[in-house]
């Protein structure tokens, strides 16, 4: 057996990235998780390579003079919200700080001077979403014994626990949706266990209740989406009217039964049991259709502030042509259509696109053209051709970032500004990096759209050089 190794008395100096602990030993880093610096802690090595280690807190020696109590009970467990031990100022300036060492560090970019970020006026019951899972074989923590757990004991709704597909956290109360959410869910729960409903068999895909999704938006909609493993008519129909009665807020309750090896529903029928098929979010008097499988950003209130950002980094006239790349359900593209002569959405999933013409009709909004499909197979230079070259380019990728492809096809393009939203400011760099052959970096203002976790989004404008 290989000996264990364990580091005593180790101080946290700085946060890395994806939101861990560093500190420094001789000439390697250590990183760490659930510490904050000026942490002195006892760490066990899980992981050593050549440059670096990685390891586990086994004892806390010294907390720092910034840490702050975590507000969740299941703070540790559930792997989610790993920055609530540090004040939220404390958070956002080290968000600021990992944009600026992504930009610098791995772009190596020259920079303006970079505006001091948006916090979010919302730190707790910001998200509109969250899916829960159910499990027959519930994460049991530390203090619990599982040989002394059977049936029903062992059945929990919540979280996945990370790195595990089949351990789940049975959630009490989660902050970061408005309570509405616990209570519903908790109620699903008990009446689950009242009624005898199976739990989901994560290992050997089996069982009756499979996956919750609740959404809500400023406007007070609400929708609830149950999704069953099996079909059992009697039971479901029962579960759904007891919903429906407890929780008249409820304007959007739907349900699906998915019998696929996998949780994802968007190729799945979606069937409407009461209230209407899709809820809606406003922004500046616009209304947004969600549907059960429609994408919208997960804090609605720092979407506004993250769309204001875009489209005043885009200076738009009323004159210009706008290309909005990825553009979802047209959000961005429907956000900036007053302001500008006509926009051209792109996005991959059809689905998304025939929400972002609808939300195009709902706002009688009638200079918007948009198109599904690979961005860099729709994204051409015949494309552009075919319908203009674009005075902007708003473009917000996924974390993966743009392809090669589709960043010649921008530069072949020279739109005179690009607008560059990013939720990741590592892939976001590299893409810059490229762009900057023929442009030059003239604003950056970071977001944050999700407190007590180490995400950013980065909003960069661009400059065609003189």
């Amino acid at each position: 057996m290989k000996k264990q190794i364990v580091l005593e008395d180790v101080e946290i100096t700085d946060v890395a990235a994806e939101g861990k602990a560093l500190a420094r030993i001789d000439d390697m880093v250590l990183f760490t998780q659930y510490a904050v610096p000026g942490d002195v802690v006892d760490i066990v090595v899980t992981k050593k390579k050549h440059s670096y280690m990685e390891g586990r807190v086994s004892q806390y020696k010294k907390l720092s003079d910034v840490r702050c109590e975590a507000q969740c009970e299941h703070y540790g467990i559930c792997g989610g919200c790993k920055w609530q031990i540090l004040p939220y100022e404390e958070q956002i300036r080290h968000k600021q700080k990992q944009v600026v060492d992504a930009l610098t560090r791995i772009g190596h970019l020259d920079l303006p001077e970079v505006s001091s970020i948006l916090g979010s006026k919302k730190i707790y019951e910001y998200r509109n979403k969250l899916e829960y899972t159910f499990s027959n074989r519930r994460w049991v923590p530390f203090g619990e014994s599982r040989e002394e757990l059977s049936g029903k004991e062992l059945y929990g709704v919540g979280f996945h626990i990370p790195g595990m597909f089949d351990k789940v956290l049975d959630i009490n109360k989660c902050h970061l949706q408005t309570d509405i959410s616990n209570r519903i869910r908790n109620d699903i729960r008990q009446y689950a266990m009242e009624n005898d409903l199976e739990f989901f068999d994560l290992r050997n895909q089996g069982g009756f209740l499979r996956t919750l999704m609740i959404r809500t938006t400023s406007t007070g909609e609400l929708m609830v989406v149950v999704v069953f493993y099996k079909e059992m008519k009697q039971e479901r129909e029962a579960l759904l009217a007891h919903l429906a009665e407890t929780f008249p807020e409820i304007t959007s309750l739907l349900y699906v039964i998915n019998q696929k090896c996998n949780d994802t529903i968007t190729d799945q029928e979606i069937k409407v049991f009461k209230g209407v098929e899709a809820i809606y979010e406003e922004m500046e008097g616009l209304r947004f259709k969600i549907g059960p499988k429609s994408f919208y950003q997960t804090n609605s209130e720092q979407a506004y502030e993250l769309y204001k950002v875009a489209r005043g980094f885009a200076e738009l006239t009323g004159n210009e042509l706008v290309y909005d790349l990825y553009t979802g359900t047209g959000t961005i593209a429907n956000f900036v259509s007053r302001q500008c002569r006509q926009v051209i959405g792109i996005e991959y999933v059809p689905e998304a696109i025939e929400d972002a013409k609808v939300n195009s009709e709902i706002n009688n909004i009638g200079n918007t053209l948009f198109y599904a499909g690979d961005m860099k197979d729709i994204l051409t230079d015949d494309f552009i051709r075919e319908h203009g070259r674009p005075d902007v380019i708003i473009t917000d990728p996924p974390r993966a970032g743009m392809h090669e492809d589709v960043v010649n096809v921008i530069l072949n393009a020279e739109p005179r500004r690009i607008v560059y939203v990013s939720c990741n400011p590592a892939t976001q760099a590299r893409d810059l990096a490229m762009l900057c052959q023929k442009y030059i970096i003239t604003a950056v203002q970071p977001v944050d759209m999700f407190p007590h976790t180490h995400h950013v989004e980065n909003v960069v404008q661009l400059r065609m050089k003189e």
